[in-house]
This record gives C-alpha cells, sequence and structure tokens, in this order.
C-alpha cells in the first residue's frame, strides 16, 4: 500500500501540467491565448485578411489545454480508486498507533466524565497531562490520582467561555509547561427540553461553551503546533452531531457546528503553503454514562446501551493515535449514518422510529 503515495502521484503530474492555464510565450513556440473581443471588435475585422484576424483560437493552446484536462482527469481517476481501495485496507488493517510519551496533552473538562479518563488514560501511557475545568475540586482531583500514579499532570483552572482567561491561561501553560502538542476539546454541556422551554442563558452556554470555547482554543494552542510543525486536534461532536435528535435542538446545533469547524479547519491547513504536520479528529459519541444523559430511552439496551466512559476515552486516545479522521463510538454508528444518508429522508426517520433511541425532557 505504499508505493502509491500522494507526493508521488503529484510529482507524476506536476510533469505534465503546468500551474498555469495557458503556457508562458517565452517558454514556448506556443503562442498564449489571445485577449477576449468584443463583439465590435469582431465585426470589424470579418472583412479582413485571416492573418488580420487575431480572434481566432489557436490550435496549439487548444490542445495543449485538452492534454492537461485529460491529465487532470486521469490523476483524479487515479488518486479515487486508490483512496478508496486504502479506505478499505484500513478497516481491515488500521494504522499504527503513534507513541505519546513526548506529548503534552491539553484536556478541557477533565475534572469529571471522559475528560477525566481520558487524563488517567493519557497519563498512563507516558504523556504530560494538562487539566482543564472550572471546578477548581474536581479538577485538583483528577490532578492528584493521576501523581498518585506516578504520571505527570498539572492542572488549571479556567472558565472555556472566557475567551481572555483562556488567552491567559495558555501563556501560563507554555512558560510553567510547555507547548501543547495534543487538544482535546471535551468540555460541554446538554441541556435535554424542548427548544420553546429552552431559556435564553440555557441556549447562550450551550454555543459559548460547546463552540465558541473551540475557536478560542484553538486560536491559543494551534500557533504553538504550527511553530513546532506537530501536533493534535481532538473535538468531541457527538451522534447528535450527525442527525437531529428530540429534546436536543441547542445541543444539536451546537454539535454539528464542532463538525463543520474540524472539517473547515483541516482543509484550511491542507491548503496552507507551509504544509503543517497537524492531524485532525472528530469523534461522535453515542449516549455515554457521564450524568449529561439523564433520562435515555432506548428499545434495545444490549445494541444502544450507555457507553461507559472509560471505554469513550480509550476509543477516543486510541482514534487520535492512529491518526482517524472521525471516530464514533460505537464504531458502527458513523458507517450506518453514511449508508442511511444515502436513502431517501423518509428512510432514515422509519429507521430512528424503530430503534426509539433518545433522551426525553429533564423538565
Amino acid at each position: 500500500m505504499n508505493i502509491l503515495q500522494e507526493d508521488n502521484i503529484d510529482n507524476a503530474v506536476s510533469v505534465f501540467r503546468s500551474d498555469r492555464q495557458f503556457i508562458d510565450n517565452s517558454n514556448s513556440d506556443i503562442p498564449p491565448r489571445p485577449p477576449r473581443r468584443t463583439v465590435t471588435e469582431e465585426v470589424g475585422s470579418s472583412s479582413g485578411t485571416s492573418t488580420e484576424r487575431q480572434g481566432a483560437p489557436n490550435a496549439g493552446v487548444k490542445m495543449y489545454n485538452l492534454v492537461i484536462l485529460i491529465i487532470d482527469i486521469v490523476a483524479m481517476l487515479v488518486r479515487w480508486i486508490f483512496y478508496t481501495l486504502e479506505s478499505l485496507y484500513r478497516l481491515v488493517v488500521p494504522p499504527a498507533a503513534d507513541t505519546v510519551h513526548n506529548d503534552i496533552v491539553l484536556i478541557t473538562g477533565a475534572g469529571h466524565g471522559m475528560g477525566k479518563c481520558m487524563a488517567l488514560q493519557y497519563a498512563q501511557l507516558g504523556a504530560t497531562v494538562v487539566c482543564l475545568d472550572i471546578n477548581e475540586k474536581q479538577n485538583a482531583e483528577t490532578v492528584a490520582m493521576i501523581k498518585q500514579q506516578r504520571g505527570n499532570a498539572f492542572g488549571y483552572v479556567c472558565d472555556v467561555t472566557d475567551r481572555q482567561q483562556i488567552i491567559g491561561t495558555a501563556k501560563r501553560i507554555q512558560q510553567e509547561v510547555g507547548t501543547v502538542t495534543i487538544l482535546v476539546n471535551n468540555a460541554g454541556i446538554m441541556p435535554t427540553h424542548p427548544l420553546l422551554q429552552q431559556t435564553e442563558m440555557e441556549i447562550r452556554k450551550t454555543f459559548e461553551i460547546n463552540v465558541m470555547a473551540h475557536f478560542w482554543l484553538l486560536q491559543s494552542y494551534l500557533p504553538g503546533m504550527l511553530e513546532k510543525n506537530r501536533g493534535y486536534i481532538v473535538a468531541l461532536s457527538s451522534v447528535a452531531g450527525l442527525c437531529g435528535l428530540n429534546n436536543l435542538v441547542p445541543y444539536c446545533g451546537s454539535k454539528f457546528a464542532v463538525r463543520g469547524i474540524m472539517e473547515a479547519l483541516a482543509e484550511e491547513l491542507r491548503q496552507d503553503a507551509r504544509k503543517p504536520n497537524i492531524k485532525f479528529t472528530t469523534v461522535y459519541p453515542y449516549m455515554v454514562d457521564t450524568g449529561l444523559c439523564k433520562r435515555p430511552h432506548m428499545r434495545f439496551p444490549n445494541m444502544m446501551r450507555l457507553v461507559k466512559p472509560e471505554e469513550a476515552a480509550a476509543a477516543i486516545i486510541d482514534g487520535q493515535r492512529r491518526g482517524l479522521v472521525d471516530v464514533s463510538i460505537p464504531k458502527y454508528l458513523l458507517y450506518l449514518n453514511t449508508i442511511i444518508r444515502v436513502f431517501p429522508i423518509k428512510v432514515g426517520t422509519l429507521l430512528r422510529d424503530f430503534l426509539d433511541s433518545g433522551v426525553e425532557s429533564d423538565l
């Protein structure tokens, strides 16, 4: 599978194609495409000889552009087939897991739930863990547990809705710990009741914690990763970021936003001329037993059971270490959603009604 690499394909294509649509006259005998002519100019020159009608397309230029188009199409198809086969291969043989011994991992919401489990597991793998939480007591407990296990951890109290506090904390961490190389945006809240019963404060808080905090954290820690030319961004979306769910309208909106942020930022850095070595992993967990889902319901509890936070944390860390772009928990949910999206919307609704899984209002 290593014979056809993207860089090799790029190099092969670059032999044949130019970076410009039309070649420069100084580098070839084929003249460049002439400027567009107005209708008046066309009519005025129609009575002249063929030599005078300079607006006629040059056969050499047209042939050149046709060759470039054919090369582009062939290169795209080759990559298409390669990426498809590679993806199928990786379903059977996943990429090797990277070590995190030399990484500084920052986890938001590290005082409880999945954040706490991830902090403990990263520390067991040898990473230096920076625990961020608004709850000082719970955050300190996580740090203490890591140190009891002879791990390396630091705790910082931070309100992720406060941009200036995030920036100030990031400067302290840079000075006292070092450059963060793995950022895990985990903190989130989930009010679970109908939209018309959600208060303005609940909706604003949902987006400030679940969405806006991502921007402030990325702007604070991404520059350090770019400077080191190495980094990982992990963001917690949700199954509610793949499909809309009852009693979770603001929450679904925030988790769909996380997915868009991650895809757009990955594309932005992919087109960066520096080609930074930054990897992205977006996580889509099913309902995790952390207390956020106060009144879950499911028709098939054995198949759709609540995920234990320890299991979710292990799956997230494994996905990050293997460089997976998307991780769903359980794994099949991401594939199921992709397949269902091919069918009419009513088919998805039919399956949703059949599975009958979600959360009741907590009011």
